[in-house]
């Protein structure tokens, strides 16, 4: 896996992606179909690229360059020394190869190693299973039960809110 930053190039793979209602499922999109247009996709990944969004965000691409997806830190509180970790494999054909867990790790790194951060942390939807086994083979530990936080297919949903720290993350590279 490889790990790049944003570009204009990648707009066609995520608006592409963004048509796809298995990719978008868990994904926090407006409630319509397409969610996003080209020209919307195009605008947020400018804003990613200048950090306007105040995002980091890198691409995640295979070995041979193939853009795969993405993976992001955001809500940085540089007082409390944390932030929000997004990531999204949206080419399906990557899905479970491992892509995703090695971008993550990547992203914790740079958070907790070069913006010093403190803690990591996401929100997921209590059904998106395979997420949530994923975090925690990855040190990701849950901290609560978000009831009702999300506006999903015109039902309110439960998130967990997990977490994971840079003594702990430290200690997981140790061990590997």
């Amino acid at each position: 896996m490889a790990y790049e930053s944003t570009t204009l190039d990648d707009v066609e793979d995520r608006f592409h992606w963004s048509l796809d209602r298995e990719v978008t499922a868990y994904l926090n999109v407006p409630d319509k179909y397409p969610p996003f247009t080209k020209e919307e996709t195009k605008q947020w990944i400018e804003a990613c690229i200048n950090r306007s969004n105040g995002y980091i965000q890198k691409a995640i691409t295979t070995e041979n360059g193939h853009h795969i997806g993405w993976v992001d830190l955001k809500n940085i509180d540089e007082a409390d020394k944390s932030a929000e970790i997004d990531i999204t494999i949206g080419n399906k054909r990557f899905w479970g190869k491992g892509y995703g867990s090695s971008a993550l790790r990547a992203m914790l790194s740079v958070g907790f190693h070069e913006w010093e951060l403190n803690k990591i942390w996401l929100r997921v939807d209590v059904d998106n299973e395979k997420a949530i086994r994923s975090y925690h083979q990855n040190g990701f530990r849950e901290e609560a039960m978000m009831y009702q936080d999300r506006w999903r297919n015109g039902v309110y949903v439960d998130r967990l809110r997990m977490g994971i720290w840079r003594k702990d993350f430290d200690l997981s590279i140790i061990d590997q």
